[in-house]
């Protein structure tokens, strides 16, 4: 079956697992607090979207030629990825916290008005998800974490 043979494939899930496995020490070292979620989650350092397009672009160049239109359609697509990552994503993360905060500030405001009626009810709500995309240095870590993957997987693993 050819498709445990596709080297492009396979080297870029192994980078978005190790790049989202690589967050929790990392993490660790700078909270000093153990958070297994960061394996599911979106942002943070490094980036696993960034490792994944551009271990998945090396190895398709190294594959196919970095002359290649394969190559080209790979690049492309991972640039508009990693910018995505860094910009509309990253952005939408900070008007998560800004709504979650609108949120906080108005039920302060309706528990303080239930209170002049000498009404009291306990409200849970949903906060938006803040971590969403990547500042441009965790981009640049995620790239360069994907980059070193391919060509240690082509050079030492398939060679």
């Amino acid at each position: 079956m050819e498709l445990f043979y596709n080297f492009p494939l396979w080297i870029a899930l192994f980078s978005v697992v190790f790049a989202q496995g690589v967050k929790i020490p990392l993490a660790y070292m700078a909270s000093k607090k153990w958070d297994l979620t960061l394996v599911t989650s979106t942002g943070g350092m490094p980036s696993s979207h960034s490792a994944a397009v551009t271990s998945v672009s090396t190895a398709i160049g190294l594959e196919h030629g970095f002359d290649s239109a394969l190559f080209a359609i790979c690049t492309i697509f991972g640039v508009i990825v990693m910018f995505d990552a860094t910009g509309v994503r990253r952005h939408a993360g900070y008007h998560a916290t800004v709504l979650n905060q609108l949120v906080v500030d108005f039920n302060k405001f309706v528990t303080e008005a239930k209170s002049w009626q000498q009404k009291a009810e306990t409200e849970k709500r949903e906060e938006l998800k803040e971590l969403l995309g990547h500042q441009p240095i965790e981009v640049f870590f995620g790239a360069l974490l994907g980059i070193s993957l391919a060509l240690i997987g082509y050079f030492v693993v398939l060679n």
